[in-house]
């Protein structure tokens, strides 16, 4: 493989100035090719794009043996649970297909080896979060200046999401870069006009995270949120309010309906995508492609209305894995993400660490690591390949199956 560093064509410093990462680890002996920087900062706008990563499921045989097991026993668990499901046939597909899409992620970050080249991702971000307020304005007028910002393909709560990721991601780079302080008011902006809880929570818990793992830069959100915490104590106003309000939106009967999902079905679940008709609270209100298309009218044609419990989510990652999975697909899953917790950890990385903590409470909230999704999810799994690829390698009396 040809290294960019000592040839022409494309490089990441073509997208972003140069600057300093001052607690990146030493590069690797070699990094992807040049042009993958140039789909990393396509993938927000054109989400399909990550369905590249189907072509790197060869990377896990380049992961440490432990990893290895890991992923394969979760695929195990994953696919044995379907055995138990109502529907078995049906549910070994669906889950053989998320099984795929997991992976490939995993394999992505494997081949991408090096956290730094997210990077890319910022000039999409920054793409996706003019276009959310130029949308906003051009539809709305005035108004929009007073209502929860959307995206006509993203959901409000996945536009804060990764305006979360931004500010992770800025959080590494140097403050004297022309675009950095732009930017970062960019995100922080789009970040609180989307009303969001969950993409804040995730945000103070990664940067907290990082914060205790050594990376003092991740301070400063915490900081900033100290004034914000007290505008909202004393009352704040206009897109402040919802930040402020301890309403769970619906979550505690959405809760319950995943648990009655699980005590029909203890040991399988009801299968993946299939759980839908247990959150009644959520199946009862009609389709809806994001809010700011059923601002103007744009709604869900028939055949997609017929499949809309296959997106529904149980608001929290333990009842939603128990739901479709049951008790054995659940052991599998917390097996996995244990494993990559642990990774993230010791890698160091504040990136990393910050994401996986960030992303892990928010899915206390809402489930923002089960595919397929606006990437955000997809995303989650490629930081696990970042980390689970820099585990110490450890001989093994013999190689573990390869997972794909």
């Amino acid at each position: 493989m040809k290294n960019p560093r000592h040839g022409g064509g494309f490089r990441i410093s073509s997208i972003l100035p140069r600057v300093s990462r001052p607690d990146a680890p030493p590069p690797a002996a070699s990094g992807p090719p040049p042009w993958v920087s140039r789909v990393i900062a396509l993938v927000p706008v054109v989400p399909p794009l990550y369905l590249a990563a189907f072509t790197q499921l060869r990377q896990l045989r380049h992961l440490p043996p432990v990893a290895r097991w890991v992923l394969f026993a979760f695929a195990v668990t994953q696919l044995l649970a379907t055995v138990l499901t109502p529907q078995p046939l049906l549910s070994l597909g669906l889950a053989a297909l998320r099984i795929l899409l997991l992976l490939a992620m995993v394999g992505a970050g494997a081949f991408l080896r090096e956290p730094r080249t997210l990077r890319a991702l910022l000039p999409g971000y920054a793409v996706v979060f003019i276009s959310a307020w130029g949308y906003a304005l051009a539809t709305l007028g005035p108004a929009a200046l007073s209502t929860r910002l959307g995206h006509p393909y993203y959901y409000i709560v996945s536009l804060g999401l990764i305006a979360t990721v931004a500010l992770w991601l800025l959080l590494r780079e140097s403050p004297s870069a022309w675009w950095f302080w732009p930017m970062t008011l960019l995100s922080a902006g789009t970040l609180l006009a989307t009303q969001s809880r969950g993409p804040l929570l995730a945000l103070l818990v990664g940067c907290a995270a990082a914060a205790l793992r050594g990376h003092r830069r991740y301070l400063w959100p915490l900081a900033a949120a100290v004034p914000l915490g007290l505008v909202l104590l004393l009352g704040g106003t206009g897109r402040l309010d919802r930040l402020a309000s301890d309403d769970l939106s619906g979550r505690d009967q959405v809760w319950q309906g995943a648990l009655l999902a699980f005590r029909d079905q203890p040991l399988g679940g009801q299968g993946p995508y299939q759980a839908g008709p247990y959150y009644w609270y959520l199946s009862s209100t009609p389709c809806q492609l994001t809010p700011s298309l059923e601002d103007q009218g744009v709604h869900c044609p028939a055949w997609a209305d017929a499949l809309r419990g296959a997106w529904l989510t149980a608001h929290n990652v333990v009842l939603h894995s128990l739901a479709e999975t049951g008790l054995i697909g659940t052991l599998g899953l917390l097996l996995l993400l244990s494993l990559v917790g642990y990774a993230t950890w010791v890698s160091g990385d504040s990136l990393l660490v910050a994401v996986f903590w960030g992303y892990l409470a928010m899915s206390m909230l809402d489930v923002v690591t089960a595919g397929p999704s606006p990437h955000f999810a997809e995303l989650f799994w490629v930081v696990a390949g970042l980390a689970l690829v820099r585990l110490p390698q450890r001989a093994t009396p013999s190689s573990p199956p390869d997972p794909a």
